[in-house]
C-alpha cells in the first residue's frame, strides 16, 4: 500500500495522520473534516484508501463508524494498531508552571484527567487533538497548552513539556483500512486472518443464539461482536462480527452455513491478515 494516497479524519498531526505515516511511510496522507468525507474520497476514486479508527483501549468503540460502514460500499483490507502517546504541548520557551489552560478533544482530556487535575489546569474541550495544537501555535501565549501527539508538536513548532501525559499506560487505537476493491488475501495455513461481516437476525425465538451457535460447534473464534440499532428504530437488529478465520477454511464455511439459516442480509465487509502485533494489545 506504499506510494498510495490515504484519507483520514482530522487535521495534520492527528493520531489518524500518525497512523497513516507509521503504517504506510511512503504514502500520501489527505486530511478530511469527517469520517464520511474520508470514505467518500475513496468511493469517488480521489484516494486509494481511508484510515478509520474503530476502537480505543481506553474509550471503547467509535460508534459512528459502525453506523457508517453498513451504508458504505467499501471493504476492509487491513487493520493497524497505533499506540496513543498523549503529550502536553506548549509554545516554544514555555514551562509547565506557565500553563493555566489546556485544550484537546474531550476523549484526550478524559484520558489525561488525573494529570490535568494534579497540575491545577483548566481543561478546554476542542474539536480534535491536533486542532488544539495548531490553535495554541497561533496564540503565542504561554498560558495555553494542548494535549496532542509528538507529530503535532513537530508540525506546529511546539515544545513537548511532558510525554506520556495520559493517566493509563498501554493506550492504543485500532484502525481499519478501507478500499473500493474487495481484495481477499490468498489463504496460507501458517497465517492468521480475520473475516468481518454484518447481518440481521430473523424474527424467531433465540435467533442470535442460534445464529452464533455454528461458530461454537465448529470451533471458530469470534474476536468481536457489536450490536446497534437501525436508523428510525430502537430495536437492536444489526450485528457486526469479526471472525478469526479465512473463508477458505472448512470450519468457517460450516459456521456460515448455519448463520445463513438463522440470519438475513449477510454482508461481507472484508477478509484481511490479522495484525502481527494484535496480541500485544488489549481492547475493550
Amino acid at each position: 500500500m506504499n506510494d498510495k494516497i490515504i484519507a483520514y479524519q482530522g487535521v495534520e498531526g492527528a493520531y489518524s495522520h500518525l497512523a497513516c505515516k507509521n503504517a504506510f511511510p511512503k504514502s500520501i496522507s489527505i486530511a478530511c473534516e469527517s469520517f464520511e468525507d474520508a470514505m467518500k474520497l475513496v468511493k469517488n476514486k480521489t484516494v486509494d484508501f481511508a484510515m478509520i479508527p474503530v476502537e480505543n483501549s481506553t474509550a471503547g468503540r467509535v460508534e459512528e463508524i459502525y453506523r457508517l460502514i453498513p451504508k458504505s460500499s467499501l471493504f476492509i483490507v487491513s487493520e493497524h494498531f497505533e499506540p496513543v502517546n498523549h503529550c502536553l504541548l506548549g509554545i516554544k520557551g514555555s514551562k509547565i508552571k506557565d500553563i493555566k489552560y489546556v485544550g484537546s478533544h474531550p476523549q484526550a482530556l478524559a484520558q489525561c484527567y488525573r494529570n490535568i487535575i494534579n497540575l491545577n489546569l483548566i481543561a478546554v474541550a476542542k474539536f480534535d487533538t491536533a486542532g488544539s495544537a495548531k490553535e495554541i501555535s497561533t496564540k503565542n501565549d504561554k498560558k495555553y497548552a494542548s494535549i496532542a501527539s509528538k507529530l503535532a508538536a513537530n508540525l506546529y513548532g511546539l515544545e513537548i513539556l511532558k510525554e506520556h501525559f495520559g493517566d493509563l499506560k498501554g493506550n492504543v487505537t485500532r484502525f481499519i483500512i478501507l478500499s473500493r476493491e474487495n481484495t481477499i488475501p490468498k489463504y496460507e495455513k501458517d497465517k492468521e486472518y480475520i473475516t468481518s461481516l454484518i447481518f440481521h437476525v430473523r424474527d424467531i425465538p433465540a435467533a442470535l443464539y442460534k445464529a452464533l451457535g455454528g461458530f461454537a460447534t465448529n470451533s471458530v473464534n469470534l474476536l468481536k461482536l457489536e450490536s446497534y440499532s437501525m436508523a428510525g428504530s430502537l430495536q437492536v437488529s444489526r450485528f457486526h462480527i469479526d471472525i478469526e478465520a479465512h473463508p477458505k477454511e472448512k470450519k468457517l464455511k460450516l459456521a456460515i452455513d448455519e448463520l445463513n439459516y438463522f440470519a438475513k442480509e449477510i454482508k461481507y465487509l472484508g477478509v484481511y491478515k490479522k495484525h502481527e502485533g494484535r496480541e500485544n494489545y488489549k481492547l475493550l
